[in-house]
């Protein structure tokens, strides 16, 4: 019998299991995938090791810098001066600072005042109270106006979100502005951070942590159900048939998975998941010979390319003069993309790359991969937190939680991280050592 099962090695899952065996809980983490990390999990890209799907660290990030301290790694977080851009009317426009607003060529003055002013309450805002009612269209127009949002705003939104764009949430779409508006060393400079070695060098201090306190992290390990057993045991049944028996049960896996394995919730609690849409993603990336722009991120908005950015990754951290870019492609499972084979979107993103780049050709390509994740993004709508079901469940000693518990934060391993080590002093005060 184990104390603690925990089900997902994601960050948070990890850092649960992590932060549990070191206070002597005896963990077993069940991963469903071939290699823990989740979403910050590396593969073998050409002799690269490197993220499935691009995680950057912003100056808010407070609980990735105190977990990186008690793991002993505040040492490889690196910082960089970053910048960002936009692809509009065939052209990359800088971005980003007042200086950049000012030269933009596609906002006239008044437009360019109300976004100054957006971008600077975004970084000032004590709370998001005011805005919690609204979507992200109606506080982003009333900001703005319409037009500057249908210049700078709609076609991001509509890209990534397709027929949920009218009801995303004000407050979720302000905060991930006011998380990138304080990620700064000054006015004019952006600083973002990335780890030596990249996600994976935390990934394998968390289960390296854990497999030394004496617990385990299992990889292919599908969990088929848990119930609850007598004296409130919970009998965890894996895909192949085995049964483990545990007095504490957190889940970090996708609501939709969660809300399938879990069959003795009650009936709000199955509605209230059920409830939970997610869109998915299929993030694509290059390996090529030389830059694309030199910004970390560009904004695709040019009508002509399907893509809603490219992510300079190699402008963030260094791969020995190669160029790694990221274009992930957000969308509805039912959006007819979601079909469309790896290659037919490759060669799709990287019609944007050379559209934006024209010195850029086949030639300069290394390396391509794509990675699919089914449930990558909630719908964040408006007051979203009260929509969702408590993560203590109404079964006894099992804590259910993933992504959509971040909000109005988006999806980031300090969430991560800082939600994984909550759920684990929950277990713990009931395990007896909290």
């Amino acid at each position: 019998m184990h104390d603690l099962v925990v089900i997902g090695a994601g960050a948070m899952g990890l850092a649960a299991a992590w932060r549990a065996a070191n206070n002597g809980i005896g963990c077993l983490v069940l991963e469903a995938g071939p290699v823990a990390g989740g979403m910050a999990a590396h593969f073998d890209f050409g002799g690269i090791s490197l993220e499935r799907y691009y995680h950057f660290i912003c100056q808010s990030d407070h609980d990735t810098f105190a977990l990186l301290e008690e793991l002993g790694l505040a040492d490889t977080l690196v910082w960089k001066r970053t910048t960002m851009g936009y692809f509009d009317h065939g052209k990359v426009h800088d971005w980003g600072n007042p200086l950049a607003l000012l030269k933009y060529p596609h906002l006239g003055p008044i437009e360019k005042l109300r976004y100054g002013l957006l971008a600077w309450w975004c970084t000032k805002r004590p709370n998001w109270d005011g805005a919690e009612h609204m979507t992200a269209p109606e506080w982003l127009k009333e900001w703005l106006g319409q037009s500057g949002y249908d210049k700078m705003w709609h076609r991001l939104l509509h890209q990534k979100f397709f027929q949920y764009t009218d009801v995303i949430s004000a407050t979720w779409i302000g905060t991930r502005i006011s998380r990138i508006g304080r990620s700064r060393k000054s006015l004019m400079e952006e600083r973002l951070g990335h780890l030596e070695g990249g996600t994976q060098t935390l990934v394998d201090a968390l289960v390296a942590g854990i497999t030394q306190a004496g617990s385990e992290v299992r990889c292919s390990a599908p969990v088929a159900a848990v119930t609850v057993a007598e004296n409130d045991l919970k009998r965890v049944e894996l895909g192949n048939g085995e049964v483990l028996l545990a007095r504490e049960v957190i889940s970090t896996v996708p609501t939709p998975v969660a809300d399938r394995i879990f069959p003795g919730l009650s009936p709000d609690e199955h509605a209230k998941l059920a409830a939970i849409e997610n869109i998915g993603v299929i993030c694509l990336v290059y390996r090529l010979k030389k830059p694309v722009t030199g910004h970390f991120w560009v904004n695709i908005m040019d009508k002509a390319h399907p893509i809603p950015g490219l992510i300079e990754f190699s402008a963030l951290r260094d791969f020995g003069g190669d160029t790694i870019i990221y274009a992930p492609y957000y969308m509805p499972h039912d959006n007819e993309r979601w079909d469309y084979s790896d290659e037919a979107l490759l060669d799709d993103a990287f019609a944007a790359i050379k559209a934006v780049n024209p010195q850029i050709g086949e030639g300069d390509v290394i390396d391509r991969n794509a990675s699919r994740l089914k449930y990558s993004q909630p719908i964040c709508t408006p007051n979203f937190l009260d929509k969702l079901p408590p993560v203590e469940t109404s079964l006894p000693g099992v804590q259910i939680a993933d992504t959509s518990y971040y909000y109005p934060e988006d999806r980031g391993i300090s969430e991560s991280v800082g939600l994984g080590a909550r759920l684990a002093e929950t277990a713990m005060k009931r395990l007896g050592n909290g």
